[in-house]
């Protein structure tokens, strides 16, 4: 009895982790750039009382096994990476990747993250940097006196001076892509780190290398799909009603075992 309890104990374990995470995901659904996140679960070492293969007699063997399973536990927490919709904004520090990359944002303390959201602003220098004053890499100062300012689907920044009728070229966003970016690390802010698993950064021009395309004027929705985020969170709900109804079950097995022996 002892065993049941224990295993479905990590079975609770699981269908919480599971509300945990669509509770975050939910949360996020209108956050810009944010990417759904799924566990993973996995099975806990079995209790081989049969191995499968074993001698059952000396000229026969088991053809399958008696093993007991010890329960559930979570293998990790992914990222769903496909791409989120685009929507317009109309503000021209709006953009929005269409594609795989992440743009680069230098830390206060001169680390450089990776993020998804276009969300960008001016700061007191021109500088474009996201709405937490973070610096976006490769720095891009927009002259105070600019009458316009256009970011082409490669990353080219142009702006329009007064007097001007040409357009004059200030320099060109870059995007970051990884081999592995479900190895990122979230760091809060809808900011990412590099790490050993995501492997090292590849820096390079939009719409080149794989690189996706900047979209001006755009900024990219959740990818939070909010129907079958539901339909989960359903399923993890039963689960989790299911499990507490098998615990009650054992524990009236158990008092009715305590009781027998009393009786004896």
């Amino acid at each position: 009895m002892d065993h049941a309890l224990d295993t479905m104990a990590t079975g609770l374990q699981a269908s919480q982790l599971m509300m945990d995470t669509i509770a975050d995901n939910l949360s996020n659904v209108n956050t810009t750039g944010f990417k759904a996140e799924t566990p993973l679960f996995q099975t806990l070492l079995y209790q081989n009382g049969i191995q499968p293969g074993a001698q059952s007699t000396g000229q026969t063997v088991y053809p399958s096994g008696l093993e007991l399973g010890t329960g559930v536990k979570a293998g990790a927490i992914t990222s769903v990476l496909t791409q989120g919709s685009l929507t317009s904004t109309g503000n021209p520090l709006n953009l929005a990747i269409n594609g795989q990359g992440f743009f680069q944002i230098i830390l206060p303390s001169g680390e450089t993250a990776y993020t998804r959201d276009g969300s960008f602003q001016l700061n007191q220098s021109g500088q474009l940097v996201t709405s937490s004053g973070y610096q976006v890499l490769p720095n891009i100062t927009i002259p105070s006196n600019a009458t316009s300012v256009t970011i082409g689907t490669d990353g080219t920044v142009s702006v329009t001076l007064p007097g001007s009728q040409t357009a004059s070229q200030l320099g060109q966003l870059q995007l970051a892509s990884f081999v592995n970016p479900q190895g990122l690390q979230p760091l809060g802010d809808n900011l990412f780190a590099a790490t050993t698993s995501s492997g090292s950064a590849t820096a390079g021009a939009p719409q080149s290398n794989g690189m996706g395309s900047i979209n001006q004027n755009y900024l990219e929705a959740s990818n939070v799909d909010v129907v079958r985020s539901m339909v989960n969170m359903i399923s993890a709900e039963r689960a989790y009603q299911l499990g507490t109804q098998v615990v009650g079950a054992i524990d009236n097995q158990l008092s009715y075992l305590a009781q027998a022996a009393q009786g004896g």
